[in-house]
């Protein structure tokens, strides 16, 4: 067994101020994730006029990449030796460079197809990069915080919860732009958010750099440990492989209803992607939100297994509930996105949370803490699987015949594409709600067993 680190000074409550700080963060990237989880695919078909298949293709290759870098930055950042420290430069000079990739992913350059297709990968691809720079890092400083397992629990429900206030201002501020005041000039109405997006990246980064430190780890007996070492350690972890599966199958329920709600919103209820569906994603993210809040104090009692058992059923209840809804149905798809928010909530919270116990039980058998290899693959595995969903999705929009709308128009599409719509956006989530909830029941690190774990690093002075 490796040598033990030493043993860290007393430990001592994070502040307020450092959590709420440490929560901004989370700003950018979650405002990013929204637009490009909501709207994306539609900005490739509707408004760029690609082909769904080409836009499928794009956001495949795109997270395929993103899903490759995550691990590479993680391993990177765990190398890195500032006087800042590993974690926080990276938050620092990634800023820019994500916030520029983000604002040129929704420009229309005057190109022609096959250039513009390759316009899109490229830029998606910088995008991806810019995103994992910042957002690995960012994740990861989570154990280098705090040790205390109440500080870690709080670090995330603060940035779960900047995280899903971000999204309730991007989706808002995304439609009201282009579906509302530039509803008959949408590039100019992707150009400004994309611009208001940047600074918000920018200055929330900021603010973390300025308002964290990490704590000092001694490096003098660690050598940097090469990308396939870090996979296979990753992939002999058994707790890690639980955690990421959990990850993986709740955020792929998510990301296909998120990438497809506003066709399935705007074709098949027929509801204004306007006023309308800015109301319906108001509701969901307002209920996402105050329901982490929730969650977060109830687990505390209860346990995170108890109220995944709880919240997912529920969600389940609501994707069942809304395969059967009709044309005109729009107050009835409003009511049941609020209601979704009980159960989405969960796929923020719970696997997150769950990723410090994996580092603890690392970092009990090796005496190393190895924060950025489990935070890098962790979003590695999580990705590469939602970018075969991504391109399920595109590839079957294309073979049932779903028809572009570049324009005020909105194309009547045939019964082929409104059904595989219906079947996408709610019958299939359930099959990986239902495999996340089995992937919970055989997590082994139970709360008593983290219990012992950290009693066991206290006792060796690993922090």
């Amino acid at each position: 067994m490796s040598a033990a680190l030493p043993a860290q000074p007393e430990k001592r409550p994070l502040s307020l101020g450092t959590k709420l700080a440490y929560g901004t963060g989370d700003l950018g990237p979650a405002m990013v994730s929204m637009i490009k989880g909501f709207f994306l695919l539609n900005f490739l078909i509707n408004t760029a006029g690609l082909p769904p298949g080409q836009a499928g293709s794009i956001l495949l290759i795109g997270k395929v990449w993103d899903a490759i870098n995550d691990p590479i930055v993680g391993t990177l950042t765990d190398r890195t030796r500032t006087r800042w420290g590993r974690r926080r430069p990276w938050l620092l000079f990634g800023a820019f460079p994500f916030a520029l990739a983000f604002f040129l992913h929704f420009i229309v350059p005057d190109l022609g197809s096959t250039a513009k297709f390759v316009y899109y990968v490229v830029v998606g691809i910088l995008l991806d990069a810019g995103f994992t720079a910042v957002n690995v890092p960012y994740a990861a400083l989570t154990p280098e915080l705090s040790a205390d397992n109440k500080d870690r629990t709080d670090l995330n429900m603060y940035r779960f919860s900047f995280s899903v206030l971000g999204g309730l201002v991007a989706a808002v501020l995304y439609n009201v732009l282009v579906n509302q005041i530039y509803r008959d000039a949408p590039l100019t109405g992707n150009a400004i958010q994309g611009i208001i997006v940047g600074l918000v990246i920018i200055i929330s980064n900021v603010i973390v750099f300025a308002n964290t430190s990490e704590r000092s780890f001694s490096d003098s007996d660690e050598e940097p440990i090469p990308f396939f070492e870090g996979l296979k350690i990753a992939l002999s972890s058994k707790p890690f492989l639980y955690v990421s599966t959990i990850y993986l199958l709740t955020w792929l329920a998510i990301q296909f209803v998120q990438s497809l709600i506003l066709f399935f919103f705007r074709d098949w209820i027929g509801g204004d992607p306007g006023g309308q569906f800015t109301i319906l994603l108001f509701g969901l993210q307002l209920s996402i939100f105050l329901f982490i809040l929730v969650w977060g104090v109830v687990s505390r009692r209860l346990g995170r297994k108890k109220v995944f058992y709880i919240g997912i059923p529920f969600w389940i209840a609501v994707q069942v509930a809304l395969f059967f809804v009709q044309p005109g149905q729009i107050t009835l798809v409003m009511v049941l996105a609020v209601l979704a928010g009980i159960g989405v909530s969960l796929g923020f919270l719970i696997p997150w949370s769950l990723l410090p116990d994996v580092v603890d039980h690392d970092a009990l058998q090796t005496g190393r803490r190895r924060e950025g290899i489990f935070y890098g693959f962790f979003v590695f595995l999580q990705k590469f699987g939602i970018a075969v969903g991504l391109f399920v999705q595109g590839q079957v929009l294309e073979w049932t015949g779903y028809i572009s709308s570049t324009g005020s128009t909105i194309a009547q599409q045939p019964d082929s594409a409104l059904f595989a719509l219906r079947v996408l956006t709610s019958l299939v989530p359930i099959l990986f709600l239902l495999l996340s909830i089995v992937a919970v029941y055989y997590n082994p690190i139970t709360r008593d067993k983290l219990a012992e774990i950290q009693r066991q690093l206290a006792e060796r002075g690993i922090q």
